[in-house]
């Protein structure tokens, strides 16, 4: 069988990064018929939009695309690509797993850190409603709270204050947060923790937690616990072995899974992957990295990652396990990869990004003819 996927190539590092991984996911064996599409800021000049309607369509076909990171442009209407993918296709959920490799440098290398973060990608305060400072849209809007709410009022003029608002709903809470138990049951996951800040914002991360409490009850043999997101950051710092699936809303669940990085050695080994009903984008969670632009430099492992993600996400689970292993084996060998993976990151012996995704290749091989 043959899988249809969009293969965004991004901008920066982009292209050498998707060429690396593509290598990786065609050297498994599994047939991907490849529509190559471009979006980001090279295309952005000779299209006048960095996310061009072909792309959109090639998504709309595949349901699946392998994604390059892209640089958001100023003052195009995007203020991010990659939100603006997410809101289009419904992927309402954002998966980071952060698993540390040996090899791979870390304050961690005597604790296994094996955490899968799971966040809520369409709401909270990233939902995109703010009301600009000065503007009459803010100052109406504070006075409505002024005369209206019960709890809080705003005391600050109100031509100097800005405003984002907070969405806690109970259909998105209720999705991701089974969307977690789910993947928890299906990956042999024992424990699901709620992330939240329930103490303070009782109508909004409470009502996360009081979903979470009853979506749990439909999962009797998935532990659930919660915690403080404050709470939850010196929790991760000083035991992260405690933890397995964390669920949270939007905000949270984007700087955790930057910490969470941190823990097993950083961003250049974090993959991603944003799902919902019509469709997955699968992507390393760091930036383009243009400083590093055709210099064959950067460490191509999150993205490739990011395709064993996209290989379970297919079914084709005996692939992905397999990359996964050759991946972990060419870093923990420490021969064949790139600077930031050395002991050194002035090491004359570090490789390039294509090396090391053909090192990967090489060990692939190496366990099919075992």
């Amino acid at each position: 069988m043959a899988y249809d996927v969009t293969l965004i190539t991004g901008d920066g590092t982009g292209p050498e990064l998707a060429a690396a991984a593509r290598k990786c996911v065609d050297a498994t064996g599994v047939a991907i018929n490849w529509d190559v599409q471009e979006a980001g800021i090279d295309v952005m000049a000779r299209t006048g939009t960095p996310l061009p309607e072909a792309c959109l369509a090639s998504i709309r076909r595949t349901k699946c695309a392998l994604k390059a990171p892209i640089t958001t442009p100023v003052g195009t209407g995007f203020r991010s690509i990659n939100v603006h993918l997410r809101q289009t296709f419904g992927l309402y959920a954002c998966l980071r797993p952060c698993k540390h490799y040996k090899g791979v440098r870390t304050f961690f290398d005597s604790v296994k850190v094996d955490l899968v973060i799971v966040r809520e990608n369409t709401e909270s305060l990233y939902g995109g409603i703010e009301f600009e400072q000065g503007s009459e849209e803010a100052g109406e809007l504070i006075d409505w709270i002024n005369s209206h709410s019960k709890t809080g009022t705003v005391k600050s003029d109100r031509l100097d204050t800005g405003i984002t608002m907070k969405v806690i709903s109970i259909a998105a809470s209720d999705r991701i947060l089974r969307f977690a138990f789910e993947y928890a049951r299906a990956n042999r996951r024992k424990k699901v923790t709620a992330v939240h800040k329930a103490n303070i914002l009782k109508f909004s991360d409470g009502l996360f937690l009081a979903r979470g409490k009853v979506i749990a009850a439909e999962y009797p043999d998935i532990e659930f616990e919660d915690r403080i997101v404050d709470n939850m950051c010196m929790q991760l710092v000083q035991k992260p072995e405690l933890y397995d699936v964390l669920v949270l809303p939007n905000l949270y669940g984007d700087v955790l899974s930057d910490l969470a990085a941190g823990l097993v050695g950083g961003l250049g080994v974090a993959p991603g992957a944003n799902i919902g009903p019509q469709g997955a984008v699968f992507e390393a969670t760091h930036g383009s990295s243009p400083k590093y632009k055709g210099l064959d430099k950067v460490n191509p492992t999150a993205l490739i990652l990011s395709g064993m993600l996209m290989l379970e996400h297919l079914g084709e689970t005996d692939a992905a396990r397999r990359l996964e292993r050759a991946v972990a084996d060419v870093i923990a060998q420490g021969k064949d990869v790139t600077y930031d993976l050395k002991l050194s990151r002035d090491d004359p012996s570090a490789v390039g990004t294509r090396a090391m995704a053909e090192a990967i290749c090489r060990k692939l091989n190496e366990t099919e003819q075992k």
